[in-house]
């Protein structure tokens, strides 16, 4: 049972990058899935979370508007589309699975590894 978070990477201010959230051993499409990340010398934070069943989607103010928590299936797999990236969305992103969304990080089952996200100039 396995979560790989992957996608992370250097990239300019406006820029983009897709983060992905690959399932193994285990069927994705029945957790509720977060991401969050954690910046230098910062508490861990919830970034954006979706449902099982209803497919409900939410995000932190932060970032709402710019990115979005999709799903694959098919793969899967979860990813966070991410555009208009600004230096403040600098952090190590990892992604969760557990039972139900909850914005903090305790309550989750199973954890990725982590990406870097270097957003700079």
């Amino acid at each position: 049972v396995q979560l790989q978070a992957s996608g992370g990477g250097l990239v300019q201010p406006g820029g983009s990058l897709r983060l992905s959230c690959a399932a193994s051993g285990f069927t994705l499409d029945y957790y509720a899935v977060g991401w969050f990340r954690q910046a230098p010398g910062k508490e861990r934070e919830g970034v954006s979370f979706i449902s099982t069943g209803d497919g409900r989607t939410s995000y932190a103010n932060s970032v709402k508007g710019r990115f979005t928590i999709s799903r694959d299936n098919a793969k899967n797999t979860v990813y966070l589309q991410m555009n208009n990236l600004k230096f403040e969305d600098t952090a190590v992103y990892y992604c969760a699975a557990g039972l139900r969304s909850v914005p903090t990080s305790n309550g989750w089952i199973y954890w990725g590894q982590g990406t870097q996200v270097t957003v700079s100039s």
